[in-house]
């Protein structure tokens, strides 16, 4: 069960307070706090707002959740010899625990700069299960985290939407309203550099400010 009945009581509300500031009837909030509801990712936003407290608080615990750390970052244009965050700077997210991604371990990256905004807003996370673990084809349409590393050795991580053409030949697509993000990427890499598809999107997270 959630935590909101406590975490409502703790912040000396009620449930007619709780209920008008999320724009539901009574008796729909009473689901909520009582389980017989699941708790979305937007509406757990909602709350935490209302009652002052981190996301993660309304679902610890909770049935039919999975919390993802996120441990880096994927952003087009950024090269680096890692994109992999010190220890401090991780946090965690929650995404639904589907028993078809239970035995399988889940990772996450949160979006940076606009090579893909037009399909995630920055600082999303994005939770991703690795090819490895997956031994799935690749699926065009679908979304990928994609690391390049150039001949000297420095990694762009980022995320692409996987392209086939006519040809048979893929192509990874940003999805950017930025004139600097349009070009397609070739799979089999330029100029001595090397592509690699990590994992493939499963879910995206908005991170609240």
């Amino acid at each position: 069960m959630n935590r909101l009945k406590e975490l409502r009581k703790s912040r000396g509300l009620t449930q007619q307070q709780v209920a008008d500031a999320l724009g539901l009837h009574i008796t729909n909030y009473n689901k909520l706090e009582n389980g017989k509801t699941k708790l979305d990712q937007e509406r757990i936003a909602a709350l935490a707002r209302i009652l002052k407290c981190d996301p993660l608080d309304l679902i610890t615990n909770s049935p039919g959740v999975r919390i993802v750390k996120v441990r880096q970052h994927v952003q087009a244009g950024s090269w680096s010899e890692s994109p992999l965050w010190p220890e401090d700077d991780w946090y965690e997210v929650a995404v639904p625990d589907d028993p078809v991604w239970r035995p399988i371990a889940l990772h996450a990256a949160e979006t940076r700069g606009p090579s893909m905004n037009r399909r995630y807003p920055e600082g999303s996370a994005l939770i991703f299960a690795s090819m490895y673990d997956t031994d799935e084809r690749l699926q065009p349409g679908r979304r990928y985290i994609v690391e390049h590393e150039r001949a000297d050795g420095l990694y762009e991580s980022t995320v692409k939407t996987l392209w086939q053409d006519e040809a048979g030949e893929f192509w990874l697509l940003p999805e950017s309203d930025d004139p600097r993000f349009q070009s397609p990427l070739a799979l089999n890499g330029e100029d001595g550099s090397t592509i690699r598809i990590v994992g493939r999107v499963l879910y995206s997270v908005q991170r609240e400010p």
